[in-house]
This record gives C-alpha cells, sequence and structure tokens, in this order.
C-alpha cells in the first residue's frame, strides 16, 4: 500500500478511480473478514487503523503541497 500511494500522490485521479482503489481495499477486507456486511467492514477498518486510499491520497497531497510552499518560500528568502 505504501509504495501505490508513493507513486499516486503526485497525480491528479478523478474521483470514480479513488472510488475503484477504495473499492479494492473493501473488497480485501471482506476476504480476509470472509463477511460482505459493509458495517462489519468498516467497523474492522476503524480498529486496526485502515484508512481508505482516497483518504490517504488527500492527506499526503496536502502534505506535499505544504513541503512545496515551504520549499518556495524559503527560495525566495534568498
Amino acid at each position: 500500500m505504501p509504495i501505490l500511494l508513493y507513486g499516486l500522490e503526485v497525480c491528479s485521479l478523478s474521483k470514480r478511480k479513488l472510488l475503484s482503489l477504495d473499492f479494492t481495499v473493501y473488497r480485501v477486507l471482506m476476504k480476509l473478514f470472509r463477511t460482505s456486511n459493509i458495517a462489519i467492514i468498516k467497523d474492522c477498518r476503524d480498529v486496526f487503523g485502515v484508512k481508505l486510499p482516497s483518504v490517504q491520497l488527500t492527506q499526503r497531497f496536502d502534505v506535499l503541497i505544504r513541503k512545496l510552499d515551504c520549499a518556495d518560500y524559503c527560495l525566495n528568502l534568498r
């Protein structure tokens, strides 16, 4: 998962592609816990701290933008 997110954090993904990534995580968890009940899967995600790729990519993109803004600001000081 980290390698996938590292490569995707600089890409602009559509909402549909983000939902596709989230679906993949849900399907893996459904197979892992042998259930198709989405409420159980959401509880398992919360208990084990599994964030959806759409959430992680948004957070990583925000961090990247802040770093770029800081780097641009630091270069302007020279």
